[in-house]
């Protein structure tokens, strides 16, 4: 079985460092480069075409919003992976604007870290969990105060819901969770709002959520 192959840029040796043993602890996973700053994580990452960049955006010379956009348009294979101190909703959107497949606070590292990688390398999407909350107020209150043309004309309110917790990553199960719903119900919702959309994967509901505010959404 062939490991998961991946980069990891960060201007902070320490971090670097930590990042290092979390991947290295991994008998799945493959560390084959590392970088200190944009033009350096742009040059390793052309020679050695990882499965997943992990990639800070605060790096000198070429921050990771601009290494993430590049990335995307000439290797769209590699799934970025931003990690970052910012916790700002204006990030999360620049970051999944530009091409992104995920989200991690730099605090959360040790928990979620992993778990993001492997999200993002069978074709999902991560949101740090202490985050993701706060992107999205899926409360009916707050969703029946948004106007027609914020949630897409045709999408009902709990399509709408479960779309936009969908767009965050969550899975199913969580979903129904929150919403107090059985599981059988998120997957029709979820259905049935694509299906109007004509959205056929989880990359193009990030880009229509982004694009119809919902990852600014307070």
């Amino acid at each position: 079985m062939s490991k998961t192959r991946i980069i990891l840029a960060d201007d902070h040796p320490i971090i670097l460092s930590g990042l290092r043993n979390l991947i290295q602890a991994e008998d799945d996973l493959d560390l084959v480069g590392e970088a200190s700053n944009g033009a350096m994580a742009l040059a390793v990452i052309r020679e050695t075409r990882p499965d997943v960049a992990v990639i800070d955006i605060s790096m000198p010379g070429l921050n990771g919003i601009l290494l993430t956009r590049r990335l995307a348009s000439e290797m769209p294979l590699v799934r970025i992976l931003i990690l970052t101190l910012h916790e700002d909703r204006a990030f999360v959107k620049q970051a999944f604007d530009a091409g992104a497949r995920g989200y991690v606070l730099k605090r959360s590292a040790a928990e979620c870290l992993i778990q993001a990688i492997r999200a993002v390398i069978v074709g999902g999407l991560y949101v740090d969990p202490a985050i993701a909350k706060r992107m999205f107020d899926v409360s009916p209150r707050r969703a029946g105060r948004s106007k027609a043309g914020a949630i897409g004309a045709e999408l009902t309110e709990r399509e709408a819901e479960v779309l936009k917790l969908t767009a965050l990553g969550f899975t199913n199960k969580e979903i129904a969770r929150q919403l107090d719903v059985g599981i059988k119900s998120i997957e029709t919702y979820k259905a049935r709002g694509t299906e109007k959309l004509g959205l056929k994967t989880r990359a193009e509901l990030v880009r229509y959520a982004s694009s119809q505010g919902w990852l600014a959404d307070a």
